[in-house]
Parts: C-alpha cells; structure tokens; sequence
C-alpha cells in the first residue's frame, strides 16, 4: 500500500474529479486512475462508485477516506517534525483576493524577501472561498482574505483571525441628506460593487432579504479604487473595509452614511494546512504585516 496511491484518493473524493484531482496533484488523469485502481486491489474492495457524475465514494470508499485522511494528517506532522531544522527555502504560494492585493502586497513580500532570502513566493489572487478550495486541493501554503467574525474553516485548515474592520456605507460627496438612514431608507439609489461571488456583496443581500428588499446593482467591477471613483461620481453607493476607504484617493470625495440597522463587520483571516513545516515563519510574518499594513492604514 503506497502513500501516493492514498494520496490519490483522497484528492479524487474531495475533488469529486480525477481530472481536478490531476490538476491539484499536477499529475495525469491515467496516473490518478492507476493509482485508485492499485490502491483498490491492495484493499480488495471497490472505493469509488464509477456510475455516478460526480463522482462519489462507495459506503465502504466513505470509511476509507476518513481513515487515510487520518493517516496523511499523520504523516505531514511526522514530516514537519523534521522539515523545521532547516531554513524556508523553496517556493511559498500564497492567496489574497484582489481587495487586499493592491495595499498589502508590496510590503508583505518585501518583508519576506529580506526574512527569509532562500524563499520564493508566488501569489494567486480570488475570492476567500476559491481560496479555500484551492487549500484543500494542496495548491496553497497559506492565505489571507476577509470573512466575517466567527467563520468556520473546513477540517484541516488552522485559522486565526489577525484584525478586525468595520464594512463602511459610502456615497458621493454632498449627497447625504440626512445624518442617519434605515437600510430601507437608501437601498434604492443602487450599488457599485465587486461581482457576484463577493463576501461583502453576499452579506448586504443577506440583510435586504431579512427587511424583504432587493438588491440593486447600478454597476459591478473589480477593484476598491474604481469603484470608490464611480461611487464619488454619483455612480450609486458602495460598501467597502474602512482601512481601504481611509487609503483611497477618493476619499475626500465620498461620505460615509450611518444606516442604524446596517453595522457589517468583516475580519482579516490568515488560514493555511496545519502542517507548514518550515514555512510557519514566513507564514505567520505574512499575516503580521497584511494585519499591519490594514490597520496602519486606518
């Protein structure tokens, strides 16, 4: 029984794809296909249930799968115990959605570089749950992205929130008429905001729905600093962390409504694997200074 074959395996099962689980083990599909099929015989049962799109385990392949990941949480301990001897060197594959890039990036990497002069890093960008998903298939060493206060990571991922932040309510300069609004009381002037998919954009229809309203989209794009330039345009309202509201350009150009029964709160979460290894240290150094670099911004 190989450790690949079972590594194989669970990357098909949380994949529900032997093509996405090739992708994420940077393997072919026929190397993924043998070695499920090895890993059957060396068990003598059958594991995957072939006739179903996606595909899924067999009740006996369900038991399996908690059982191996078991095992390899197991063996990336036993490896880390005596990877950390050694300085971080290698690449380091860090995640941040776009939000966060274009301010705390520079500074991050800058750090890391003269920390750690053996590292490489190498970044992905998107949202915090394509992030998430991207850790799972072991495609990432770590990540920081925004989630609101409480959020549960999935099995496997070590997570600590590193800074807290109020979502503030902008619209154009001078266009504010009253001190303090209801959410009912605005919400029909429009948004500009990121497309679907967004954290922030999913919590503020949350709220519309619980008061029985819809949301409106005047304009959606990527990008805080344009959308904050098409909010000071009079383009509709936007949502937006206040450290970056505090950083933006615009910002002499926008007013922050009060909207009483609307007070989001989002947090700045630094995830990764629970065994790093000797990248910990580069790791938790990332986080420090996203943290910072937010905070010192307010």
């Amino acid at each position: 029984m190989k450790i690949d074959d079972m590594d194989a395996f669970v990357a098909v099962i949380r994949c529900q794809s032997t093509n996405l689980a090739a992708e994420a083990l940077q393997l072919t599909q026929p190397a993924i296909t043998r070695r499920i099929q090895n890993f059957e015989q060396d068990l003598g049962v059958t594991l995957l249930d072939r006739n179903t799109k996606p595909l899924k385990p067999t009740s006996m392949g369900l038991r399996v799968y908690e059982q191996c990941k078991a095992i390899l949480r197991e063996i990336d301990a036993l490896r880390e115990l005596v990877a950390n001897d050694g300085a971080p060197s290698g690449t380091l594959r860090l995640g941040v959605p776009q939000t966060l890039g274009d301010v705390v990036l520079l500074e991050a990497l800058a750090q890391i570089r003269t920390a750690y002069p053996q590292l490489r890093t190498q970044i992905t960008s998107g949202w915090g749950s394509s992030l998430i998903a991207r850790m799972e298939n072991g495609e990432l060493d770590a990540a920081a992205a925004l989630f609101p206060p409480g959020k549960i990571f999935p099995e496997g991922i070590a997570s600590q929130s590193v800074a807290r932040m109020a979502l503030r309510v902008v619209t154009a300069k001078g266009s504010a008429s009253k001190r303090s609004y209801k959410l009912r009381d605005c919400h029909e002037r429009g948004w500009v905001l990121n497309p679907d998919g967004c954290g922030f954009r999913a919590g503020l229809q949350r709220a519309l729905s619980e008061q029985g309203l819809s949301l409106s989209i005047n304009l959606e794009t990527f990008g805080t600093e344009l959308q904050m330039g098409l909010v000071a345009n009079g383009q509709g309202l936007g949502l937006v962390p206040e450290p970056l509201l505090e950083a933006s350009r615009h910002r002499s150009e926008l007013d922050v409504l009060t909207i009483s029964d609307f007070k989001p709160q989002v947090d700045l979460w630094l995830f990764h694997p629970r065994y790093l290894g000797n990248l910990q240290d580069p790791v938790e150094l990332f986080g420090k200074v996203t943290a910072q670099r937010l905070q010192g911004l307010s």
